[in-house]
């Protein structure tokens, strides 16, 4: 996903480009993923990731430290929910986005190439995939504030204090969702599969 930074005018200006390019790009993926969960849609995930970035780098001047991940996770977290409130306003859903939500099976197999062993029969490729995208559909499904909090600890590998500072909750507030989350999450999984099961049986 291109992210285009305007031209720096001054050597000043030249070093605060290249600092954040240092800094902040490598959190490219890590930017779209949690706005892909928390947005539930590709192609918005992308747009938003992309304006974060630029409203990070116009904001940049004023990053004082920190962990850059959680700086840039915040910013993507707060355009997610601007985006998703714009997107409650209209009444019609452009077809475009309404189709990349469809679940087309090609959406994210490289994202989760890494989890299946190229050792393994198709079948077994076959059945990881199915479990992969049951796994996303059931995080998308749960409520946001769990569903961010799970996605910035299990996936995104924040601490309690940078999911905290990302979020704006007290570090008590995070542990108690996070809880929540996988409970609620390994609910959702034992009756997805126990319906599979019964279904085969």
């Amino acid at each position: 996903m291109p992210v285009s930074l305007s031209p720096p005018a001054t050597a000043e200006q030249a070093d605060l480009a290249r600092r954040f390019r240092e800094l902040m790009l490598p959190h490219l993926d890590a930017a779209y993923n949690l706005a892909r969960y928390l947005l539930r849609d590709p192609v918005a995930a992308e747009d938003v990731a992309q304006d974060a970035f630029l409203r990070a780098f116009r904001a940049f001047e004023g990053y004082r430290g920190g962990d850059p991940k959680a700086w840039i996770l915040a910013i993507v977290r707060n355009c997610c929910h601007t985006s998703a409130k714009a997107a409650a306003s209209h009444l019609t859903v452009p077809l475009e986005a309404a189709e990349a939500s469809g679940g087309d099976p090609g959406e994210g197999s490289s994202r989760s190439a890494g989890l299946v062993d190229p050792a393994d029969s198709p079948e077994t490729v076959t059945v990881r995939y199915d479990e992969i995208a049951t796994m996303r559909e059931l995080i998308e499904d749960l409520p946001i504030p769990f569903r961010e909090t799970l996605v910035l600890r299990e996936l995104e590998e924040l601490s309690y204090q940078e999911i905290a500072d990302a979020t704006g909750a007290p570090i008590g507030t995070v542990m108690s969702r996070l809880a929540r989350a996988r409970n609620l999450l390994a609910d959702a999984w034992r009756r997805r599969t126990a319906g599979s099961e019964e279904e085969r049986s």
